[in-house]
């Protein structure tokens, strides 16, 4: 099972970007997907989450701005940011809860793409 995340690049504050990530392999199932953000210095977070049904939470700095979805049928979830700030300068990471078989699920994670918002 492989992640591939894209989408990212230079915006300026008050931009929007779209980030991607396509699951690609032996994929049974996949359940929770998510985007994870880590910035120079600090810890990775948590941005987003969607569950297989579509249900989306958020984290607090990023409610109202950014929207997680998911198309089932390109095994593809994506990130739009909008209104874009400084402080959403990051590595953005997208991770999978995936079953590879009916009896073996494993989190895998992408190999990241920056998000660089500045003037």
């Amino acid at each position: 099972v492989q992640l591939q995340a894209s989408g990212g690049g230079l915006v300026q504050p008050g931009g929007s970007l779209r980030l991607s990530c396509a699951v690609s392999g032996r994929i049974f199932g996949i359940n929770v997907m998510a985007w994870y953000r880590q910035a120079p210095g600090k810890q990775r977070e948590l941005v987003a989450t969607i569950a297989s049904s579509g249900r989306a939470n958020y984290a607090d700095s990023v409610k109202g701005r950014f929207t997680i979805s998911r198309d089932n049928a390109k095994n593809t979830v994506y990130l739009q940011m909008n209104s874009l700030k400084p402080e959403d300068t990051a590595v953005y990471y997208c991770n999978g809860d995936i079953s590879a078989s009916p009896v073996y699920r494993a989190d895998y994670w992408g190999q990241g793409t920056q998000v660089t918002v500045s003037s």
